[in-house]
């Protein structure tokens, strides 16, 4: 099997990274945002729990998303791997992770993948995006920067312990689409099994 986390901040292009990625390697995108809109909608027992503190603004605690993200990975697939995208966002949860894909796969995180691009590109980019999606969250300069920042703040410890396993590759998210796709591909054909 293939396991990616896929990392980018936002303005990335990692959405639509993620969906050549799919469609090359025969994967499974599994978002946290997808989980949670999925899981709220259709009012399981995980996503009444989650709404319940939502509704509070109070963040979902980390055991609820576990959960969510097992009940996903446990669903019969026939694809040849997994795209985690939004998870992990902490220590605490890169072993949760990692303890999901050993136990329930019996597999491991293949690569974690990063998608690099300047802070300036972002912020265009985003700002560029906001005009035609209706996002309020894209149409204003200073909180794309603090999302971006923030992008950065939580996910630093999870690339360190990607680095210190050997397994975390940076990727020029600057260019043509294609050409981005084709170094992504290239990394993941290294880890083919």
């Amino acid at each position: 099997m293939i396991n990616i986390v896929l990392f980018g901040p936002p303005g990335s292009g990692k959405g639509t990274q993620a969906q050549h990625l799919i469609e090359r390697f025969n994967l499974k995108q599994i978002s946290t945002g997808d989980l949670f809109r999925y899981n709220i909608k259709n009012e399981t027992e995980l996503g009444k729990l989650a709404k319940s503190y939502m509704d509070k603004g109070e963040l979902v605690p980390d055991q609820v998303t576990i959960d969510m993200l097992t009940e996903e990975v446990k669903k019969p697939t026939e694809t040849k791997g997994f795209i985690f995208d939004g998870f992990p966002r902490t220590a605490f949860q890169t072993q949760a992770l990692e303890t999901i894909v050993k136990e329930i796969l019996d597999d491991e995180i293949s690569v974690c993948l990063s998608l690099v691009v300047e802070d300036e590109i972002l912020v265009e980019r985003l700002l560029k995006r906001g005009e035609t999606s209706g996002r309020t969250d894209d149409s204003n300069e200073e909180i794309i920067r603090n999302r971006i920042t923030e992008y950065y703040a939580k996910t630093a410890e999870v690339a360190e312990l990607y680095k210190q396993q050997g397994k975390y590759v940076e990727i020029n998210g600057v260019g043509e689409i294609d050409e981005i796709s084709r170094k992504l591909f290239q990394e993941v054909e290294k880890i083919k099994k």
